[in-house]
């Protein structure tokens, strides 16, 4: 079995933050999901557990961060090509979230944009060609 990766963010309104991740494209998985957590599939081995503050503190008694004005993480998901990346950040601008927190990267090679979903987390968008990854020039020493 592929290893699995549960991203784990505290959400002010668990409504609202299901809404914009179905919008970029998550599914919910209603078998792990109730009035205080929703499980969100990215991918078969990437899922997103959003969780209200009083069922984050279950699991750990750190203070939450608002990550409007504090930087926590920074999470990055791959694209399949550089329209897939223009698509999930504008989207995620147009449904609640910020496109574009961060300067585009366009290296040829690699495409990135970000964005902030309603809460504040940052998530970046990348495509990698690497077909188009430079070469080190060669050495006639």
């Amino acid at each position: 079995m592929a290893q699995q990766i549960y991203v784990n963010l505290a959400v002010r309104d668990l409504s609202k933050s299901k809404a914009f991740y179905q919008a970029i494209g998550a599914t919910l998985n209603p078998q792990f999901s109730d009035d205080t957590t929703a499980c969100m599939v990215i991918s078969d081995t990437i899922y997103v557990m959003l969780m209200t503050p009083e069922k984050w503190a279950v699991f750990t008694k750190k203070p939450l961060v608002n990550a409007h004005e504090a930087s926590e993480v920074m999470l990055a998901l791959s694209c399949d090509d550089r329209a897939s990346v223009d698509r999930m950040t504008d989207t995620a601008g147009e449904y609640g979230g910020k496109a574009d927190v961060n300067a585009k990267h366009d290296l040829g090679f690699m495409y990135g944009r970000s964005f902030e979903d309603p809460d504040g987390h940052i998530w970046e968008t990348v495509f990698m060609d690497m077909s188009q990854f430079p070469t080190a020039a060669s050495s006639d020493a």
